[in-house]
């Protein structure tokens, strides 16, 4: 590709505050859709506690959606050529009650 059709790269810059740069433990997902948008309620579910507050809500179009997934495709296949497959446990215990869950077509 000559240097003329080269896509141009824009640089963006991040801000990350202090109260958002500590992050937010979340081991539930709940995602709904409509035909405009995905919206990611992010939560945190404990033992022996059956509410669960939600902790962020991340609303975005289905393009960035699929975006989304495919970044997180890329960077798991680089987490385990790094560290080694990530291993699902409990996914086909009847006792698992809570924490991120695949729909039954990726079990």
């Amino acid at each position: 590709m000559s240097q003329e059709n080269k896509p141009l790269q824009q640089q963006v810059n991040i801000e990350l505050p202090p109260e958002q740069a500590e992050g937010t433990y979340a081991n539930l997902a709940i995602i709904n859709h409509s035909g405009a948008e995905f919206v990611l309620d992010f939560s945190r579910l404990l033992p022996g506690i059956p509410r669960a507050k939600v902790y962020s809500r991340i609303i975005m179009t289905p393009q960035h959606a699929k975006s989304l997934l495919k970044a997180l495709e890329d960077n798991i296949d680089k987490y385990e050529q790094q560290f080694g497959e990530i291993k699902l446990k409990g996914l086909n215990d009847p006792g698992r009650s809570f924490g991120f869950q695949p729909t039954s077509k990726d079990k």
